[in-house]
């Protein structure tokens, strides 16, 4: 029996529609028709010889067989594209000078980078990772060519520049604690509340001052009425998520880049308020940048808008469902 040959393009409209969450939004991001791509999916089930979505309620998702095709999917098309970059790109040299935050050193760094580093390898990059005020710095005076920098809508926005998503703040304590309430902390939220008694304040685990999701954090507990203390700062993300895992007290961040130390909690069950969302920004020094530049800052945006970084970690939970 033949092997079936998957069309790349069917592979590109597929994880797209995942990764938007809509097919019709694929459809409309990729040029096509609605009634396009639900025949490219019709066509990729078919060559796989199984479902690979069900029905759930007035949208799909992924069943087993489709969450493995998506892997695959990724893969294939990250291949593909890092060989059309590369022929495209083999005259491609000079500098890009990138600065990024901790969250995602250990995402963009191997995935990204090292992809472009193949397909381009006459371009060096110098790459910068500091806090989002350095970064905004550097990228004035003209020390950075492009800049990954989350902004809370405290400061405008610096020009040429493009809101790639917006990411939930949450709260993220470790990985292995307490379920059960015999076995949570007398720190633990859920005793923080007060109720006509004296409230244990909740230890926090946050970044150095100044730092707009600190001062987010607080304000949000102030707000609930919740007392709170600082447990642990530092100028180190890695040194948050080390707090954490020890159980010194939760920390706020968004999901990219959680270690495997840390878990995002679900606030409701243990009494803890919302948190707002901040912006992720993809800022580039020039308006109209070279082309090695302009290369990288597409990488970027295919990654973290598509979706395209397979180890960045997110939130765990039942699968999305994805209208059609």
């Amino acid at each position: 029996m033949a092997q079936p040959m998957f069309d790349l393009d069917v592979l590109r409209s597929f994880a797209t529609g995942i990764a938007l969450g809509s097919y019709a939004r694929a459809a409309d991001r990729l040029g096509r028709s609605t009634s396009a791509v639900s025949a490219q999916l019709k066509k990729l089930e078919a060559q796989a010889g199984t479902a690979l979505f069900r029905k759930a309620g007035r949208g799909l998702e992924l069943t087993d067989a489709g969450q493995t095709m998506l892997a695959y999917a990724h893969r294939l098309l990250e291949l593909n594209d890092e060989a059309a970059a590369a022929m495209r790109g083999a005259h491609l040299h000079g500098l890009v000078r990138l600065g990024l935050k901790e969250d995602f050193g250990e995402t963009l760094l191997p995935e990204v980078l090292g992809r472009f580093a193949r397909a381009h390898p006459k371009v060096r990059i110098e790459a910068c990772m500091a806090r989002c005020a350095e970064l905004r710095e550097r990228l004035s005076l003209g020390k950075l060519d492009l800049a990954l920098v989350w902004e809370t809508g405290n400061q405008a926005p610096l020009p040429y520049g493009e809101c790639l998503l917006e990411a939930p703040l949450q709260w993220i304590g470790a990985a292995n604690g307490p379920l059960s309430e015999r076995e949570r902390p007398h720190w633990w939220p859920e005793h923080c509340a007060g109720d006509g008694v004296q409230a244990e304040p909740l230890p926090l685990v946050l970044l150095d001052a100044p730092c707009p999701v600190r001062e987010m954090t607080t304000a949000a507990l102030d707000r609930a009425g919740m007392p709170w203390r600082h447990a642990f700062s530092s100028s180190s993300l890695a040194a948050l998520w080390a707090a954490s895992a020890a159980g010194l007290g939760l920390t706020v961040r968004t999901s990219f880049g959680l270690p495997r130390s840390v878990q995002a909690l679900d606030r409701s069950s243990v009494g803890l308020p919302e948190l707002p969302s901040i912006s992720l920004w993809l800022y580039r020094a020039q308006a109209q940048p070279e082309a090695t530049i302009a290369r990288l800052e597409d990488m970027l945006r295919q990654a973290l808008v598509l979706g395209d970084m397979p180890t960045r970690q997110m939130p765990t939970g039942r699968p999305r469902a994805v209208p059609v």
